[in-house]
């Protein structure tokens, strides 16, 4: 009265449903943004981006490899960040590795970071709990004052224009 009907079908049905939390497509291959080729502008992916280009931009990606070769110029964010080339500007991510051809000048905010011998890395680093969060990432308070160059200042006495100093 209450039985289920035996099933004689061997073979997996591709319909049938996976167990939860394993995926069951395969991963992609990341996007590769080749070396000859320069971005002006902003990159956002969802999945992997290894980049051997010119960038001048923000990058926000799930994986973000930057090749020997390749230059960033903004802000790098994502879960897993492999530096091997050069980036200037901040890099936020979970994971943060440079490798030891990296050239980072800037600001890295991070949960866990590597930093290989031979690495070169010019700025500030910061743990948070989570860097991908961009409220959290500095209380409010007016920019800091600069001085103004001695040249400068003397140049815009009763000027309204500002002329570069050589």
């Amino acid at each position: 009265m209450f039985s289920k009907p035996k099933v004689t079908n061997t073979t997996p049905s591709s319909d049938a449903p996976s167990a939860p939390g394993f995926q069951t497509k395969p991963k992609s291959p990341p996007s590769l943004l080749s070396s000859g080729l320069t971005i002006k502008g902003n990159v956002i992916s969802g999945g992997d981006i290894q980049i051997e280009g010119t960038i001048e931009g923000d990058v926000r990606a799930h994986l973000l490899t930057v090749g020997e070769s390749a230059s960033v110029k903004g802000e790098v964010s994502a879960d897993d960040v492999v530096i091997n080339g050069r980036v200037v500007g901040r890099v936020r991510g979970l994971k943060v590795r440079l490798t030891a051809t990296a050239h980072v000048e800037g600001e890295i905010i991070y949960k866990t970071m590597a930093i290989e011998t031979g690495a070169h890395f010019e700025g500030s680093a910061q743990r948070q709990e989570n860097p991908l969060d961009n409220s959290s990432n500095y209380p409010a308070t007016a920019p800091a004052r600069l001085k103004p160059d001695a040249r400068v200042a003397s140049s815009l006495a009763g000027k309204t224009s500002l002329s570069s100093a050589s």
